[in-house]
């Protein structure tokens, strides 16, 4: 089975080697992304192990990035009303405090 397009709901299945078939809505969005050998193995292990697809883990490992820049993010705009430090003047001071 290359591929099946329904077109009442559009679903479109695709075949898998590890797995039966794996469903795709519209409102997934499909790309091309091409891995390090290493950890594209990496990934088919780790897939087989959780019995998740590597595009789950995928999704989730980008998820988790883009919540830590969300973070990063909130945490600069919290501090952004606080004074800058030249690099030099932070060195002096931890010098003449002998941390250094």
């Amino acid at each position: 089975m290359d591929g099946l397009n329904v077109q009442s709901g559009r679903i479109d299945i695709i075949a898998s080697q590890r797995y039966n078939v794996c469903i795709m809505s519209d409102l997934q969005k499909r790309t091309t992304i091409y891995f390090d050998p290493t950890i594209h193995r990496a990934l088919r292990i780790k897939s087989a192990e959780l019995d998740r697809s590597i595009s789950e883990l995928v999704n989730e490992a980008v998820r988790l990035s883009l919540a830590e820049d969300a973070e990063d993010l909130a945490a600069f705009e919290e501090r952004g009303h606080e004074p800058d430090l030249l690099f030099e003047d932070v060195v002096k001071d931890l010098r003449q405090r002998g941390k250094i």
